[in-house]
């Protein structure tokens, strides 16, 4: 049975929040190629975990972790999951996250993803209708950890599982997906900073000072 966020049920509406999908952002923990924990690499004073969620709270009025390191992450003060199923990487963060929400639908968002285009994201949650998920086609190809995915998603998820097959994308030719073109994402940021992530912390230091300038224009 679904769990309902307990630490977030009983808050009032608040005007433009999204109260139909709930935010999930995916911390799986050690990163074995940047050789620690991403999610709290710090920017300005502000770790990327804090950035991310409160970036997601100006959003949906539910949010929730989904991590194999739970008590790490339980300061933020929404709920944390731990996977259900260990060592399925994005793929099993994704079917856990759908199993313990209560909505219909979550938006997915990895915790290393610095940019966050919260127009990028609500015109996302405006175009959902009745797709199973909604995937954005980016500069560098699919980018399936920012996306909406239903709960319609699950079945051909633990398909993929039964399978041993732990690539995200394998299950969009099952389900009606509606691709964010390179056009559509451009109208909200540019499409070579949209979905960044951190791998290496050369890498991390080239993103810095991108950030900084994002941070600028939001003055």
């Amino acid at each position: 049975m679904r769990t309902t966020p307990a630490a977030q049920k009983g808050k009032p509406k608040q005007e433009g929040l999204c109260d139909h999908i709930t935010g999930v952002i995916l911390a799986g923990g050690l990163s074995k190629r940047y050789g620690q924990n991403k999610a709290f690499l710090e920017f300005d004073g502000a770790r990327l975990i804090d950035r991310i969620t409160a970036e997601m709270k100006t959003i949906f009025r539910n949010v929730v972790i989904v991590t194999n390191r739970k008590a790490d992450y339980e300061y933020l003060e929404v709920p944390v999951f731990e996977d259900l199923i260990k060592g399925l990487g994005p793929l099993g963060g994704i079917f856990t996250g759908l199993m313990t929400i209560s909505d219909q639908a979550g938006f997915f968002v990895a915790c290393d993803i610095p940019f966050f285009s919260r127009q990028l994201v609500r015109y996302m949650v405006d175009i959902k209708d009745n797709h199973a998920a909604v995937v954005p086609s980016g500069a560098t190809g699919l980018e399936p950890l920012y996306a909406i995915y239903a709960q319609s998603c699950l079945d051909p998820i633990r398909s993929l599982i039964s399978a041993k097959r732990y690539q995200v994308r394998l299950f969009f030719e099952r389900v009606p997906v509606r691709y964010v073109t390179l056009h559509e994402i451009s109208r909200f940021i540019a499409p070579g900073e949209a979905f960044l992530n951190i791998n290496t912390p050369d890498e991390f230091a080239r993103i810095q000072s991108l950030l900084r300038e994002q941070d600028k224009k939001r003055v």
